[in-house]
């Protein structure tokens, strides 16, 4: 019991961070009905950002302090993450409204080798290192219950820690305050929306600005526990079965979905792998994702969606 629940708390906590990263998925869609495959380019690009601004800004500013040289990292990216949000509704949203959904899916697919590339001009295409202080080494928990403890890295339990506040941030940023119900408003209805006087251009810099921050910080996250490589957008797709078992169009639905994901991943890895030859972690959310696609395809708490002609 003590190895099942160290293998399950792993889990939980690397799916908290998947759900980090599908959080941006849910919140593009709900606002702009965009499917936004660029979120993993989002992360990887953000996380480029904040490493090397982290680095630089030290050198030009002449001042050797590791701990003000991530927070002036993390503002500069941050504030670069925005114009970003604002050049791809300015230049690509704004010049496709009404369009198809495959059109602004291949829009997105455009945005996210150009951020894949353009990040590597811009930055470097090495492995960069971004510490923000995680402790790694493990620690034991519940020693007088199970024999020998449960194994915690204390590294996963911040980084799951920081991620569930994030979202626990955002979900209350939705539902309590005014640009919030703006937001969920342009979801429901656009041209409702427009006709009570909220402009779709500002939301939508809003809602790409929301969630490049979100990718600020998973790819904060991620780079301190894997570093800063091209690998970090490769991760950041595993929120797409996320999203899929969650729903598209609920924020709770990419909670309960990254949980599961990543419960189920290391679980099957360590109890089913063995019997196919092991890897079985690659692809058990793409699985799960697909079977969910045949049974439910709005996701456990996703909106039906009804067309009547």
């Amino acid at each position: 019991m003590g190895f099942f629940l160290e293998t399950l708390i792993g889990g939980l906590m690397a799916g908290m961070l998947y759900s980090l990263i599908a959080l941006g998925f849910v919140l593009i869609f709900k606002a702009s009905g965009v499917f936004n495959f660029a979120q993993g380019a989002m992360v990887l690009f953000a996380a480029l950002a904040m490493a090397r601004f982290a680095e630089w800004i030290p050198e030009w500013l002449g001042f050797d302090n590791q701990l003000l040289g991530n927070i002036l990292g993390f503002i500069v990216a941050m504030v670069v993450m925005v114009v970003v949000a604002w050049l791809i509704e300015r230049l690509v949203l704004g010049k496709l409204v009404n369009q198809e959904g495959v059109t602004l899916l291949m829009a997105t697919l455009g945005i996210t080798y150009f951020l894949d590339g353009f990040g590597q001009t811009l930055f470097g295409s090495d492995i960069y290192k971004i510490d923000i202080g995680l402790p790694k080494e493990p620690t034991f928990v519940l020693e007088s219950v199970f024999p020998g403890g449960i194994l915690i890295s204390k590294e996963d339990l911040y980084a799951a820690l920081i991620a569930a506040a994030l979202v626990a941030l955002l979900s209350l940023f939705f539902q309590k305050t005014g640009t919030g119900r703006a937001l969920r408003a342009v979801a429901d209805d656009h041209q409702a929306a427009q006709s009570i006087g909220i402009p779709l251009s500002r939301i939508w810099v809003i809602v790409w600005s929301v969630a490049g921050f979100a990718a600020l910080v998973a790819g904060m996250i991620w780079g301190s526990k894997l570093g800063v490589q091209f690998s970090l957008s490769q991760v950041a797709l595993k929120a797409l079965p996320v999203v899929i078992l969650g729903g598209l169009t609920s924020v709770p639905g990419a909670i309960i979905g990254g949980l599961i994901i990543g419960a189920g991943e290391k679980l099957s890895e360590i109890y089913i792998g063995p019997y196919f030859g092991g890897g079985i972690e690659i692809w058990f959310a793409y699985v799960l994702a697909l079977l969910f696609l045949l049974v439910r395809p709005q996701g456990l708490f996703g909106e039906k969606i009804i067309d009547r002609v």
